[in-house]
């Protein structure tokens, strides 16, 4: 995969037949997760190999559950570092979360407690991980309902240190930032201010529901807010060209909606970059 300004769409398997149908100009790149082909045959690996000699594929992990407690599920990283190296993509990413504790998965994305011997730890585990790795290691801020009544450090510090100690990339995820930044009384836009954009090897935009108390949930189950677009065009100008990618997990719509908002992720980029980028 080029380096550069590209944008991208997660590959989901209902939207497999239109994506085949499409144009190959009408995105540049699919991200899929490994934990959901590990030890599949059959018409799913057909249709991953078949979108995967149209477009070059990112790996975003669910389950590596860098802030937990338990051992890293040793054949769970070996399953995904040979997933990414069968596939090629250019590095792998995961969630700065807890997935697993107690020897079972949680199958959510639960708020690591933020505090510098926590970081410490988490970036040990990334150290870890990355070690089985042919490529860069990445981690993915997450959003939250509630915070750790031990934490020391804000959101944006605790992934600097993070990213620091374990010297790794970060993805950024803008659709987290806006909707952490909104339930915590945030400025978003601060926010930004204090993430180590430097280290950005990607972005994630994604839609949220608002609850009528206030509270934003991140679903992935609707079209990208407006207030997502403008923190979007302000962390381009600050990661310089990286390749964007729109998830859509829920209530998925027919794919001409999701290039809709792919278009208006290319003109955000042509902006900020110019139209040759």
């Amino acid at each position: 995969m080029a380096p550069g300004f590209q944008v991208g769409l997660g590959y989901r398997r209902a939207l497999h037949q239109e994506l085949m149908d499409a144009s190959k100009e009408s995105i540049d790149f699919v991200e899929l997760a490994p934990e959901n082909y590990l030890g599949l045959g059959g018409e799913w690996r057909r249709r991953l190999e078949a979108i995967s000699r149209r477009w070059p594929v990112i790996t975003h992990g669910l389950a590596l559950s860098l802030g937990g407690s338990d051992p890293l599920d040793g054949a769970l990283v070996t399953g995904v570092a040979e997933f990414v190296e069968a596939v090629a993509s250019p590095w792998h990413s995961d969630h700065l979360c807890v997935g697993r504790a107690h020897g079972q998965h949680t199958h959510e994305l639960l708020p690591i407690e933020m505090t510098r011997a926590r970081a410490a730890m988490v970036a040990a585990r990334v150290r870890d991980v990355a070690s089985n790795l042919n490529v860069p290691m990445a981690v993915e801020n997450i959003s939250a309902y509630g915070r750790w009544p031990s934490d020391e450090l804000a959101e944006a510090d605790f992934v600097t240190e993070v990213v620091e100690r374990a010297d790794c990339a970060l993805l950024l995820d803008v659709n987290n930032v806006v909707v952490n930044a909104t339930n915590f009384g945030e400025d978003p836009l601060e926010v930004l201010k204090r993430l180590p954009l430097e280290r950005a090897v990607q972005i994630h935009v994604a839609g949220f529901e608002a609850r009528e108390e206030g509270l934003l949930i991140d679903t992935h189950g609707s079209p990208v807010d407006s207030s997502v677009w403008p923190v979007l065009e302000a962390a381009l100008q600050r990661t310089g060209p990286v390749p964007v990618l729109l998830e859509r997990d829920n209530d998925i719509p027919p794919l001409a909606d999701l290039l809709d908002e792919i278009s208006v992720i290319r003109a955000i980029g042509e902006r900020v970059f110019g139209a040759s980028s």
